[in-house]
């Protein structure tokens, strides 16, 4: 078995920013020359997570809509009033949804339904620069 890792750096703008990251894992994919296996994506920290969804502005604006009914940002959070940082509710959402997704393959190519699509959402209420982990295992 091989296991091959690589990272990218992504720019996002916060406030559940979705970015679609499909492409650059069918890339890394290949580039790792194993045909048969899985591919887990994760991104380090606490304020960001991965799935999937369909990626089209309605589902990603009904996907915000549902999170700030989930997970407010307007209400007191600890770790706000600890910190000062007022980031509290993205630490929250980022709990749910969870800092990585694992995709199998066969062939070469993701295993993925024809509407489904691999995202980061970067929930911090800032712009941030986030590393993304590609690491494929397989044969």
């Amino acid at each position: 078995m091989s296991v091959k890792t690589s990272t990218i750096q992504v720019r996002t703008e916060g406030r559940t920013d979705v970015i679609d990251l499909t492409t650059t894992v069918a890339e890394r994919l290949k580039s790792s020359g194993v045909k048969d296996g899985i591919v887990t994506v994760f991104v380090p920290g606490s304020t960001a997570g991965v799935t999937t969804i369909e990626f089209e502005s309605g589902v990603i604006e009904d996907l915000r809509k549902a999170v700030e009914r989930l997970v407010p940002a307007n209400m007191h959070y600890d770790h706000d009033a600890r910190w000062g940082d007022g980031n509290g509710y993205s630490h929250v959402r980022a709990s749910f949804l969870g800092p990585s997704l694992t995709v199998p393959f066969v062939s070469g190519k993701l295993l993925l339904g024809t509407w489904q699509q691999i995202i980061l959402v970067d929930f911090d209420n800032r712009p941030r620069t986030r590393e993304v982990v590609f690491q494929v295992q397989g044969d």
